[in-house]
C-alpha cells in the first residue's frame, strides 16, 4: 500500500541537529504514527517526501528551519517582572502565555532570572536550526473514519479519548 491521503503511517526515525547529535528517535519497537494528508501530524516537507512511498522506504532529509520549527524570532523573547511568576520560578520552567499581539498561545521557557526580572522565550528550542531526519516506513494502513474525522491516529485498540 502506498502512502496517500487518509493513510496511517508508522515510522522509525532519528532526528539529529547539524552537529549530528541525536535529539529524538523512535525505533521499530516503539514507532511513531501519523495520519497522512495535511493533518499537521508531521512536518509538511517530510509528509511531501513520504507521499507515494511504501513499507521499507527510507528517507534522509535535511530540514532547513522553515521546514522544521521555523526561524528564531527575537520578538518572542520577553522580559517580565518576577512577581508575575510563582515564588519557585527557575530557569527551564515552562509557562503558557499569549503572544504580544494576543492572537497565539505559546509555550514560554524561562531562560534567565536576574534583578527581579524573568526572561521567557516563546520560540521552540529547535527554532532556527537545520535538522537531519532519517526515517524508515514500517507500516501503512487505511485510516478509520473516526481517525479521519478527528484528524489524528487513534491507539492500537482503535479508539482515543478526547
Amino acid at each position: 500500500m502506498q502512502i496517500e491521503k487518509n493513510t496511517v503511517v508508522s515510522l522509525s526515525y532519528r532526528l539529529s541537529d547539524s552537529q549530528g547529535e541525536v535529539l529524538e528517535e523512535a525505533g521499530a519497537d516503539a514507532p511513531a504514527f501519523y495520519l497522512h494528508g495535511g493533518y499537521d501530524g508531521i512536518f509538511p516537507a517530510v509528509e511531501a517526501a513520504l507521499e507515494g512511498k511504501t513499507v521499507g522506504a527510507t528517507l534522509n532529509l535535511l530540514l532547513e528551519p522553515e521546514d522544521a520549527f521555523g526561524d528564531y524570532d527575537e520578538n518572542l523573547v520577553r522580559v517580565e517582572e518576577q512577581d508575575l511568576f510563582p515564588g519557585n520560578v527557575e530557569v527551564g520552567m515552562q509557562f503558557e502565555g499569549s503572544s504580544e499581539d494576543g492572537h497565539h498561545h505559546l509555550l514560554y521557557t524561562v531562560t534567565d532570572i536576574a534583578e527581579g526580572k524573568v526572561v521567557v522565550d516563546g520560540n521552540h528550542p529547535l527554532a532556527g536550526q537545520s535538522l537531519r531526519l532519517e526515517c524508515e516506513v514500517l507500516g501503512v494502513r487505511t485510516a478509520t473514519p473516526e481517525e479521519v474525522g478527528h484528524g489524528h491516529v487513534h491507539g492500537p485498540d482503535g479508539h482515543h479519548h478526547h
